[in-house]
């Protein structure tokens, strides 16, 4: 039985675009363009491209984005890859998605030019929404591990487009590229009128999440698992209306949790805390949203309720006007009640 309520909106806010390509695009620009792919049929590249077993930590994780944006040969591929992640939400049964990308990060393997690479997913991702159906916003990424002063370069890119994206998100090497080098940056990418949502508590700790909350404006959070360390900043988040993005099977896979039944994701919805489900990297993780749903009551413990509840919050949070939301609600129940 399907804990997702097919009268509601189903919403993913936590979709990196640059980890979410397909295995056979992956295997048709490779072959098409002569790249030296580690193999040459489906199967054989799987491993190279899916995590089969938990990785030891998140920088072993970040190893299987090789070959997603390995591929990304020209701006038609950038395009290509946009259209195809709205595509895949839309056979999700996906209404509404935030799909998130690095440009510099998408740009690098063949320099590319980050500003081009922003056009081409804005196109894909406008064609995608008019093909399929989907309602997709689109959240720039600075890229924390290439430094402070690329993420400058970065801004600018995702500003030629500002207009076009909804918000602006910190992610890569927590540990060793800490929020701090962004504050400007931040400022800036306020200044523009974006939201905010940081990646913070996942391979940091706690002081992280507060970081991103203080200095960088951060409405929402990315992961935040070690945020239950800290019950001050619990008792914050859940009175402060601060969301959190969860993605249950990367956080296994990351080994930032052990296993399923340990992670927080429960513990925060107890909490009073506005928690998500969301699928991060699918491509990567090769899981989808109706399996990490199906994984959180099955495995990490949340009742029907609680998955209900957590529906809700994904319409909640969402970078959307409240008149965008009740579009949302309407056009869902109606829906279904023609099946």
């Amino acid at each position: 039985m399907s804990v997702i309520r097919p009268d509601f909106p189903l919403v993913d806010l936590h979709r990196h675009l640059d980890g979410s390509v397909r295995l056979e695009t992956i295997l048709d620009v490779g072959l098409q363009h002569n790249l030296p792919l580690p193999a040459r049929d489906l199967e054989g590249l799987r491993p190279f491209v899916q995590v089969t077993t938990p990785e030891p930590d998140i920088l072993a994780f970040f190893a299987k984005f090789e070959w997603q944006v390995g591929i990304l040969v020209n701006y038609d591929v950038c395009r290509r890859i946009a259209y195809e992640n709205v595509q895949d939400a839309q056979r999700e049964g996906i209404d509404y998605i935030e799909l998130r990308f690095s440009p510099v990060f998408m740009a690098d393997p063949h320099g590319l030019d980050p500003a081009g690479v922003v056009e081409a997913v804005v196109d894909g991702v406008a064609a995608g929404q008019r093909d399929f159906g989907v309602r997709a916003n689109l959240i720039g990424i600075i890229s924390r591990t290439y430094g402070a002063e690329v993420g400058q370069k970065e801004l600018d890119a995702l500003l030629t487009q500002r207009d076009h994206l909804v918000a602006l998100d910190l992610a890569g090497d927590e540990v060793n590229f800490p929020g701090e080098l962004f504050v400007d940056h931040f400022r800036q990418g306020r200044e523009a009128g974006w939201e905010i949502t940081i990646h913070a508590g996942e391979a940091g700790g706690s002081t992280a999440v507060w970081q991103a909350i203080r200095e960088l404006g951060a409405t929402r959070i990315g992961h935040a698992v070690r945020a239950v360390d800290d019950p001050a900043l619990m008792d914050y988040l859940a009175e402060n209306r601060i969301g959190v993005e969860m993605n249950l099977t990367s956080n296994v896979q990351t080994s930032t949790v052990p296993n399923y039944a340990s992670h927080p994701l429960k513990t925060m919805l107890e909490h009073g805390i506005l928690a998500t489900i969301n699928t991060d990297d699918p491509g990567i993780s090769a899981i989808d949203l109706p399996f990490e749903y199906q994984v959180a009551v099955a495995q990490a413990g949340l009742s029907q309720q609680q998955a209900w509840q957590v529906q809700q919050n994904g319409l909640a949070l969402a970078f959307l006007t409240a008149a965008e939301k009740e579009v949302l609600r309407v056009q869902k129940q109606a829906t279904a009640n023609q099946t």
